[in-house]
Order: structure tokens, then sequence, then C-alpha cells
């Protein structure tokens, strides 16, 4: 097992997520829709504008998605693209 194990590790190296990604897996999985999101970090506009990549994960709304969701913060807290005006 642990020969499988750390070949896996070498030769198969999975990534953390993109945020943004986990965030919308675990919607999808959860039946959760953008007012849930909303609910959890504060208010739609904000919501809208993080599912579309306009707005940055603040730190409160790490914090909070961690807690409410019990989301990975080491995961939350990864830099990603944000959509360019």
């Amino acid at each position: 097992m642990t020969l499988v194990e750390r070949y896996e590790a070498e030769h198969w190296v999975i990534d953390a997520p993109d945020p943004l990604a986990l965030i919308e897996h675990v919607m999808e999985a959860r039946g959760l829709r953008q007012k849930d999101l909303a609910t959890v970090i504060g208010s739609q506009p904000h919501a809208s504008e993080v599912l579309n990549r306009r707005r940055p994960l603040s730190l409160a709304m790490i914090r909070a998605l961690a807690a409410e969701w019990s989301l990975p913060a080491d995961v939350l807290v990864r830099e990603y693209e944000l959509a360019t005006p």
C-alpha cells in the first residue's frame, strides 16, 4: 500500500482546485444557488461579482465559507484569475 501511495504522489500529483471551481462544485453538489452564497458572504451583488470573477474573495468571505460550508480555507485563499474588464 505504501509503495502505491508513494508512486501516485510522485506521478499523479493532484493540485488543489481553483477557489471558484471549488465553490461552484460544492454549490452544484449540495443543490445551492447564488442566493445561498449571498447569505454566507454578505450580499447578492457580492455573490454575483465573485461568481463572475469580477471581485476576489475577501478574508471575511473566506472565513465565512470555511465556517458555514466547511470548505478548506487553504484552498479558498489561493490566488485565481479575475475576469478582465
